[in-house]
C-alpha cells in the first residue's frame, strides 16, 4: 500500500530537526522514529500514532480515531487517524506530539 507523502511532509514540517529521528518503511507506509521508537507514521491516507497502553482509551475517544489492527490484530496503544481526525493543523500538530513525547518516553533502541 502506498501512502500519502503529503501527510509525511506535513509530519516531518511539525517534528522539526530532532535529535534521534530517523524514517523508516514499514506497514506498508512510512514511520518516524525517535530514538528508535515509532512515534508516528503514514498507512494509506491515515495517521499511524504510538500513544501507549495508558493513553490509549482516551486517545481513541478523539474524533476520527480507532485502534490500529496488523491484520486482525488490535494493538492496543498504537491508533490509526482517519481524514477527520487531522483535518487541521492544530489536531495534526497535536497528534504528532504527543506520538513523540511518547516515544520519547522510551528507552532508545
Amino acid at each position: 500500500m502506498a501512502y500519502d507523502p503529503q501527510l509525511a511532509d506535513e509530519i516531518r514540517t511539525h517534528i522539526g530537526p530532532h535529535p534521534g529521528l530517523s524514517e523508516r518503511e514499514m506497514f506498508g507506509g512510512i514511520a518516524f522514529m525517535v530514538n528508535g521508537n515509532m512515534a508516528v507514521g503514514v498507512s494509506g491516507d491515515e495517521l499511524m500514532v504510538r500513544v501507549g497502553k495508558d493513553a490509549h482509551d482516551e486517545a481513541v475517544a478523539r474524533p476520527g480515531a480507532r485502534t490500529f489492527d496488523m491484520g486482525a490484530r488490535p494493538m492496543k496503544g498504537w491508533l490509526s487517524v482517519g481524514a477527520e481526525g487531522i483535518a487541521t493543523e492544530e489536531a495534526l500538530r497535536s497528534w504528532v506530539e504527543q506520538g513523540v513525547a511518547y516515544a520519547q518516553s522510551l528507552p532508545p533502541k
